[in-house]
Parts: structure tokens; C-alpha cells; sequence
């Protein structure tokens, strides 16, 4: 698993600003349709950028509770946030939410679930907060839809397989909406948001996931440190021959409690 560390808070912080994961964040506030005087559960809110665009939205009469686990996490996301009246964070997990029965209008998820190793016990925990005809959604990444190019193809894919290693469920999109709907929750969309790239940007996805990647499979012992920084020079040499290729696909889970 990859542990929200100190570090990785850091590195988190300056890529999470970029147009990549902005446009993830603003899919997710848009399919959450937050409304003025709304109570929102941003479960695993990290270091608080979707709970700060949240708070706008909401206004002095709704509220948005920040919850994650993570106390490197929760210091950013109470640093970015300090000014909001209407915000608060708390330590929690999705299957232990710090929030009373029937007390959210609306909960979201922002590439949460695919660190999870009970879903259905997550699921369950948000149909416990929210209120009748609440909202829930979840964004996560459908794993299977990378597509990354190499000269090296069996090294790009060992690379990628130790990856698979940092979470738990890596097809969230596809296993999800099943469990939602069995939970009792009516499953509105599951939209796609594509991510693709001929250019290796400094605040673009796939350049956060090099900088991930080389450590974790280090760490791991399954490559060693020459041959994970190989493998990241030979993208950055790709993109500077104009030949580098990225993508992969981000889902929207949208989903809303009977009344």
C-alpha cells in the first residue's frame, strides 16, 4: 500500500494543483451538484482542495467535513482551510465516518475507494450518514484502461505490476455500482473522464505517477534503483524525441439514496 506519508503529502500537494487533477476534482464537484446550506462528507478529503472548492459552493449556511486518516493529510488539508468557517476536518476512515445517522446531504469520494479493502462496508457506512435522497459520488481510476508507451514493454509492465501493489481494488468503476445498488442506492451514471498525453507535464498525471513509482517499487525490492530511474529517463527521453504516450481512464460513480 502506498502510505500518505509526510513525503507524499508534499509531492501530492504541488501535483494535485495542476490541470490533470484539477479537471478530476471538478468532474466530481460537478456530478456532486453541491447546493447553498448543503451538508458534504468529502471522504478522504487529503489535503483539502475538493473540501476548499466545496465550502465555496455551499456557502456560511452548509458545511463540509473533511474526514481522512492520514495526519500529514489532515494538517494540509486544516492549513489550506483554515479560513472557511463552514469546514471541518476530522480523522476517519470510510468505514469509520465520525458523523451522526442521517446528517450529510451529500457524500463524495475522490480516488479513495480503490484503498479499501471492504467496500461494502464502506458503501454501507455513507448510506448510514447520508440523509433520504442524498447523494453520493465516487471518482477513482479503472486501472485496467492504462495504456503507457515503452521501447520497453515487459519493463513498463513490471513497473506498472508492482504499481497494482499500492492499492487493494484496482477495477473500482466496474465493481462498484453493483454494490451500491444492492446497498439499496439507485446508481444514476458511471462517466468516463479520459486522460490523455504525447507530453510528459511536469504537473500532469503521469509525471506524479513516475515520481510514485520509482521509490514504491524500490521500496519494494522487486527492481532496483538503477533500473526504476532507467525506466523514468527513458520516458523523459521519449518526450523529448516527441514520442512519449500516456493514458488512462478516470470514472464518476454517481449515485443517490432512496427517499
Amino acid at each position: 500500500m502506498l502510505q500518505f506519508d509526510e513525503r507524499t503529502t508534499r509531492l501530492l500537494e504541488e501535483a494535485y494543483l495542476g490541470a490533470d487533477f484539477s479537471r478530476r476534482r471538478r468532474a466530481s464537484f460537478d456530478a456532486l451538484q453541491p447546493k447553498p446550506g448543503d451538508v458534504v462528507a468529502d471522504i478522504g478529503c487529503g489535503n483539502g482542495l475538493l473540501t476548499l472548492e466545496l465550502s465555496r459552493s455551499i456557502g456560511a449556511d452548509g458545511k463540509v467535513i473533511g474526514i481522512d486518516p492520514s495526519d500529514d493529510m489532515r494538517g494540509a488539508a486544516l492549513k489550506r482551510c483554515a479560513h472557511c468557517s463552514n469546514v471541518e476536518i476530522l480523522n476517519g476512515t470510510a468505514t469509520h465516518l465520525p458523523l451522526d445517522p442521517a446528517s450529510a446531504d451529500k457524500a463524495v469520494s475522490l480516488q479513495v475507494f480503490e484503498y479499501l479493502d471492504d467496500l461494502p462496508g464502506a458503501v454501507s457506512e455513507v448510506k448510514r450518514i447520508l440523509k433520504p435522497g442524498g447523494r453520493f459520488v465516487v471518482g477513482d481510476m479503472h486501472w485496467d484502461t492504462t495504456a503507457w508507451f515503452s521501447d520497453r514493454p515487459q519493463r513498463m509492465k513490471t513497473m506498472l505490476d508492482i504499481w497494482d501493489k499500492h492499492l487493494v481494488e484496482r477495477c473500482v468503476p466496474a465493481v462498484l455500482p453493483p454494490i451500491l445498488r444492492k446497498a439499496g442506492f439507485r446508481v444514476d451514471s458511471v462517466t468516463a473522464v479520459p486522460f490523455a498525453s504525447t507530453h510528459l507535464h511536469p504537473d500532469g498525471l503521469a509525471n506524479m505517477m513516475i515520481l510514485l513509482m520509482k521509490p514504491f517499487a524500490v521500496r519494494k525490492g522487486e527492481v532496483s534503483e538503477e533500473e526504476a530511474n532507467d525506466w523514468a529517463e527513458e520516458q523523459v527521453q521519449l518526450a523529448k524525441s516527441g514520442r512519449f504516450f500516456f493514458s488512462i481512464t478516470h470514472f464518476v460513480i454517481t449515485a443517490t439514496m432512496p427517499d
